[in-house]
């Protein structure tokens, strides 16, 4: 057993000597597991970190602002406006196309999987 194993086990184990892990939310509920098969295994854990902190991929980002511009352009009655909404839709395209072909992800069958599941989550939210 390595030291940070066994180091793990002494706080595990004086926490529940303490009762740390009575009264726990989610105790008597089943667990909640995320289905990571879709995410390139080297990716997994990164993602894992930045979407427990709150934080997603500049292009996962840029997609969201896609398809919410989308829907604005599609609802604006306004010439001028929908122009606007047009240029900047135009190059935040352009700025995700630039992103996806820089980290080679373009052509990433499992990117693109996963990529269609955070769209449907935005599209959810």
């Amino acid at each position: 057993m390595s030291i940070m194993s066994w180091l793990a086990e002494q706080r595990i184990t004086r926490a529940m000597n303490q009762g740390e892990f009575k009264d726990l939310a989610g105790k008597g509920k089943p667990l909640e597991l995320e289905d990571t098969s879709q995410i390139p295994e080297d990716l997994r854990m990164s993602y894992k970190i930045m979407k427990n902190a709150g934080f997603i991929p500049e292009e996962m980002q840029l997609k969201g602002e896609l398809l919410k511009l989308q829907d604005l352009v599609h609802a604006c009655e306004t010439a001028g406006e929908k122009e606007k909404l047009k240029k900047t839709l135009t190059e935040k395209k352009l700025r995700f196309q630039m992103l996806t072909e820089q980290r080679g992800l373009s052509g990433s069958t499992a990117f693109l999987e996963y990529e269609q599941k955070m769209r449907d989550r935005l599209e959810d939210s």
